[in-house]
């Protein structure tokens, strides 16, 4: 059986591999265009050995200048590039002197170049370091602000998962407090079975809540059963005033959300429909598959808008306001989110979703 190809590690990833490998297929094409024009020129074979020399001279003098340009690229900008160029300006000095030298001594034995004559080829020199400069400077440089967009994008991530981690941890203390007071009250009026039904239901909904990650994804199905489990709970205090339906489409069940998004809707519900009824209130919680979006519905037979105390879409542990920012920070623009009054009074809100079925982190 083959072995699963490994994905290529990017050319940079190794910065001193990187280097030497550049550094010695530049030299190399150097040589080998400066011997190809010698021979061109019919300047014979004895034009290699000089050419050698010289590229053996620039090859060694732009490892002493990367050693240099390493520090400097540390320090302030005008020193930077004062020193730069004056290192420049002696490394090609050095260069011309030491290629004038071979190409007389190897090629033409009877001349002896002296003062200037050793400046002969300066410029050709000038113009190769300052290219192998300016490409090490640029690649050098990017790499820099590669690696420091690729920690702003960590540390964006970061702030991206805090910031889902504290909104997805705003559980209502009210619950927690009014449930185990209910447990409480079970226990004293000796009332065990629906003490420990109520313990269990509460176990597994904490379970839930504190295993999944805050910036992890849950399948629709999943979110349902853990509603189902807190409904429990809730009916254990409101009995027959809290009564909730489910009508969730099974092409929908896949779709993933963010863990406990559906949650404070229904905790708002409770809040603002069952509570300050003696009738109570009928929830209702549906989804549809409309198209590649996903339709999710959480409404309720309570008072609506139009009552003397309209709904405070923020009071509640993890308000209105906190499913937006977490719909925002999970799906960007593709999301939609409205609430508003029920068809047939009550309150409603709608959300929609794109249909994705594969398992994601959100950053």
């Amino acid at each position: 059986m083959a072995r699963p190809s490994r994905p290529p590690r990017p050319f940079f990833d190794d910065k001193n591999r990187a280097f030497w490998l550049l550094q010695s297929a530049g030299w190399m094409g150097y040589f080998l265009l400066r011997s190809l024009g010698g021979v061109a020129n019919n300047m014979g074979l004895l034009f290699i050995v000089p050419t050698a020399l010289a590229t053996a001279t620039g090859y060694s003098l732009t490892l002493l200048m990367g050693a240099m340009f390493r520090r400097l690229m540390t320090t302030k900008p005008f020193w930077t590039w004062t020193v730069s160029i004056a290192l420049l300006l002696v490394a090609s000095a050095a260069f011309s002197t030491i290629e004038v030298w071979a190409h007389a001594t190897f090629y033409r034995p009877g001349t002896r170049p002296e003062g200037a004559q050793f400046l002969g080829a300066i410029l050709l020199d000038f113009a190769v370091l300052a290219a192998w400069s300016a490409l090490y400077y640029a690649i050098n440089f990017f790499l820099k602000l590669e690696q420091q967009t690729d920690q702003l994008q960590r540390l964006e991530g970061q702030a991206s998962a805090a910031q889902l981690a504290m909104l997805r941890y705003q559980l209502n203390p009210h619950f927690l407090f009014n449930t185990l007071n209910s447990i409480s009250t079970l226990v004293l009026l000796k009332q065990t079975e629906r003490a420990n039904f109520m313990l269990s239901r509460l176990s597994g909904f904490l379970r839930y809540t504190l295993i999944n990650e805050p910036t992890a994804q849950v399948t629709l199905e999943q979110e349902v059963e853990t509603l189902k489990l807190y409904l429990e709970i809730e009916k254990m205090r409101f009995e027959d005033r809290l009564r909730a339906h489910f009508d969730i489409e099974p092409a929908t069940a896949g779709v993933r959300l963010p863990s406990l998004l559906l949650q404070p809707l229904v905790e708002n519900a409770i809040k603002y429909a069952v509570t300050p009824q003696e009738q109570g209130a009928d929830i209702a919680v549906t989804a549809r598959l409309i198209g590649d979006r996903v339709q999710i519905g959480v409404t309720d037979t309570g008072p609506g808008l139009n009552e003397v105390q309209p709904r405070d879409t923020s009071s509640t542990g993890v308000g209105l306001a906190n499913i937006r920012d977490r719909l925002v920070q999970a799906y960007g623009t593709r999301q939609s989110f409205e609430a508003q009054p029920g068809v047939t009074g009550g309150f409603a809100v709608t959300i929609e979703v794109p249909f994705e079925t594969e398992p994601k982190e959100l950053a």
